[in-house]
């Protein structure tokens, strides 16, 4: 699996990209023919403090996976966007389970 990193207008701690890796080399238990994994991290300019987002982009072959969560730090929406990637790699391959099943 490929993991693309992306963070315009600021350059990212050390400890926020190993964060990243950590949670992101799990997502291959749930699904093995995850191609690349695309995270793009952006700071919104709003009032509210909810205003770190992450865009995942998780691409398997003949479909990818889009998941968009914003959050007072990256961390926690780094965190978010993992558990909505989980249950629908999950929901994915139980699918494809029950396909090959019938």
């Amino acid at each position: 699996m490929k993991l693309n990193v992306q963070t315009p207008n600021f350059s990212p701690k050390s400890e926020l990209l190993s964060y990243i890796d950590k949670r992101f080399v799990k997502l291959q238990q749930f699904h093995d023919k995850i191609v690349a994994t695309d995270v793009f991290m952006k700071v919104q300019k709003t009032a509210s403090k909810e205003n770190k987002l992450v865009e995942l982009l998780v691409r398997i072959p003949k479909k990818d996976i889009v998941i968009k969560k914003a959050a007072k730090s990256f961390e926690e929406a780094v965190y978010e966007c993992m558990q909505s990637a989980e249950r629908q790699l999950k929901k994915m391959k139980q699918k494809e389970r029950a396909i090959l099943l019938q």
